[in-house]
């Protein structure tokens, strides 16, 4: 629901790439329809809404505390990157390995939905403990997970059920 009050001026945008770290929760953001009828990825939504970009989506499916707990760990933990541009996908994943981690090109942006919330890839796939984290996912620290393990999880996912979404 924040986009209708970005610049009317978005040229400058054009031709840059952006990283999308948003996740659709429609009790926060109000329903939008071409989410709730599974019409479109939320990566896809933002690619109509900044036209002229390369959207590229990372960073979305882990939480915050997670990301420094988990850089540079053993085994080195891997984040998904999804996106339609080979090369912007190569610009994001330059500073996601810097920042210490892994990265598993997750396909394109009609198939970044396999690392949104409830999608079997989301946060969850971090913690330390399942239970724990369900109980107070402020409270786990993380565990890493390697490439391979992701790439099995992202094999699995599934597209969840959006318009029944509540939170």
């Amino acid at each position: 629901t924040a986009y209708p009050a970005l610049a009317p001026d978005l040229d400058a945008f054009a031709g840059r790439t952006v990283l999308s770290t948003g996740n659709y929760y429609p009790g926060r953001d109000g329903r939008i329809e071409q989410l709730d009828s599974l019409a479109t990825t939320t990566a896809e939504c933002e690619q109509t809404l900044l036209t002229g970009t390369r959207i590229v989506k990372a960073f979305n499916n882990i939480v915050a505390h997670h990301i420094p707990n988990l850089a540079d760990s053993a085994p080195r933990t891997a984040l998904p990157i999804a996106g339609d541009d080979e090369q912007a996908k190569a610009v994001v994943a330059e500073p996601v390995q810097l920042l210490g981690f892994d990265t598993v090109d997750a396909g394109t942006l009609a198939e970044s939905w396999r690392f949104e919330p409830e999608s079997g890839a989301y946060t969850g796939i971090y913690a330390a403990s399942a239970e724990g984290f369900a109980a107070d996912y402020l409270a786990d620290q993380g565990a890493p997970l390697p490439a391979e393990r992701l790439r099995d999880v992202l094999a699995v996912s599934h597209r969840a059920d959006v318009a029944n979404r509540q939170f």
